[in-house]
């Protein structure tokens, strides 16, 4: 194995353990925050960043044409996914009145 292929095993180590470490904080964030809003944040924001770290760890890792194609359509998939999700849970969750309105700042709906 030469010298690169072992700094790209270690890099890509390091960025498994943070992406596992991100994704365990946003399921933490799940179970702790209050309300919807703050649970939908949780949701999106550290777990997508880590499933990204996570897989830029297996590209580094993997290092094959397949692997990084595959690798490639989950990271276009996760980001194209998770804002679309975090949209329609907040409509949702506004619509069923869920959440409470004192902690808006904005309310872009009211009007509606």
């Amino acid at each position: 194995m030469t010298a690169v292929g072992v700094v790209a095993d270690w890099v890509g180590g390091l960025l498994l353990l943070a992406g596992a470490l991100l994704s365990l904080v946003a399921g933490i964030g799940l179970v702790r925050f209050p309300d919807t809003l703050d649970r939908m944040h949780a949701a999106t924001k550290p777990q997508v960043l880590g499933v990204l770290l996570l897989l830029v760890g297996l590209a580094l890792r993997l290092r094959t044409g397949a692997d990084l194609g595959m690798l490639a359509l989950v990271a276009i998939f996760q980001l194209s996914t998770a804002p679309v999700a975090a949209q329609m849970i907040g409509r949702a969750a506004y619509r069923s009145g869920r959440i409470d309105r004192s902690l808006l700042d904005v309310d872009e709906l009211a009007g509606r």
